[in-house]
């Protein structure tokens, strides 16, 4: 009896001491710094098709490292090729009927104002004419006052000079009127050669378009990376058929990671964007990790549908996000961290 008595005191002083160090432990725990526990989180780019295509050649493995402009994958373009050579010809062909509209025009501008100078020339012509043809009525009229011979033989041959005249002035209008006529066709064949030449420039336009297009999905053959990340995922194999929308490869760029952890609502006023932070690993017990409060949201999350007393306000949590460097690349997705912020408490 005096054994099992001994035993069980030893037990309960074990279970005593065991129960007073998890208090105090907990007690530590809940008078230390502000923190949480979270997860290692990288940056991750998704490269998507924009073309339906086969793929012809996978240039990288799952867990590569990459650079920016480094060649992922390339796709059997062969369609989108032949209508960047469809869109280049017609781009060609546009714009040679684009230069014989210029030409056309450019002729037919020189024409109009060809007859342009006809009419005004005709128009001189006849007002010269004119001007003559009244000088030789007023010097016959003068001649018929004096009344002798002599006066009434100039006279006639004034008249006559002036009849002449007369007839030639008809003949400057009639040419001034045709050269009008000329000059109003001109100016129709003008405004159509320009109305040739706007059509002209418009199928450019079409065709320039076109062809951009045509070389963005040419370009969409051959998949580059946009920055420094590891390979973390190819879908596809070679030969498969994928269609637009479908991801081709996912990168994870870990150079710099982040950690969400939760504070309750009494805790939240400890911590600020830009403070400093601690994360501890457990796949390295040694080392720590320092980082820095990116975000601290602003909307609570798991809040009680009613909020009473001080422990449903409690039970408020606020996500904050925390950024490490990670240089070395020891830090990997989906790693439980511990994070701490030093000069606080809870």
């Amino acid at each position: 009896m005096r054994r099992i008595a001994t035993v069980l005191s030893v037990l309960t002083l074990l279970l005593v001491g065991l129960l007073t160090f998890k208090l105090r432990a907990q007690d530590a725990q809940l008078r230390g710094p502000a923190g949480g526990s979270g997860e290692i989180e990288g940056t991750e780019v998704r490269l998507a098709s924009k073309i339906s295509a086969r793929i012809l050649e996978l240039k990288v493995k799952e867990g590569e490292a990459v650079k920016p402009g480094d060649l992922l994958v390339r796709l059997d373009c062969s369609e989108p090729e032949q209508a960047l050579a469809e869109a280049m010809g017609r781009l060609a062909s546009a714009q040679a009927q684009s230069k014989g509209a210029q030409a056309q025009a450019q002729s037919a501008l020189g024409q109009q104002q060809a007859a342009a100078a006809s009419v005004s020339a005709a128009r001189a012509q006849a007002e010269a004419l004119a001007a003559q043809r009244d000088a030789s009525r007023r010097q016959a009229e003068r001649l018929e006052a004096v009344g002798n011979d002599v006066a009434f033989s100039n006279r006639d041959q004034v008249r006559a000079s002036a009849q002449g005249l007369e007839h030639q002035v008809q003949a400057a209008k009639a040419s001034s009127e045709a050269s009008a006529g000329q000059a109003t066709a001109a100016s129709g064949q003008v405004r159509a050669a320009q109305a040739q030449v706007e059509n002209a420039e418009s199928a450019i336009r079409i065709a320039e378009a076109a062809l951009a297009r045509a070389k963005l999905l040419v370009a969409e053959c051959e998949v580059r990376a946009p920055r420094e990340a590891v390979v973390e995922e190819l879908p596809f194999e070679v030969g498969e058929l994928v269609a637009p929308g479908s991801v081709l490869v996912e990168l994870i760029d870990l150079r710099e990671v982040t950690a969400t952890f939760y504070l309750p609502n009494a805790e939240i006023a400890v911590v600020r964007p830009g403070a400093q932070a601690q994360v501890a690993v457990d796949a390295f017990p040694d080392e720590v990790f320092q980082g820095v409060v990116r975000t601290v949201s602003l909307k609570a999350e798991f809040t009680p549908r009613n909020i009473q007393t001080r422990t449903d306000r409690d039970r408020l949590v606020y996500p904050v996000e925390v950024a490490i460097a990670n240089p070395d690349l020891k830090l990997r997705a989906g790693m439980p961290v511990q994070v701490t912020l030093p000069g606080t408490s809870r």
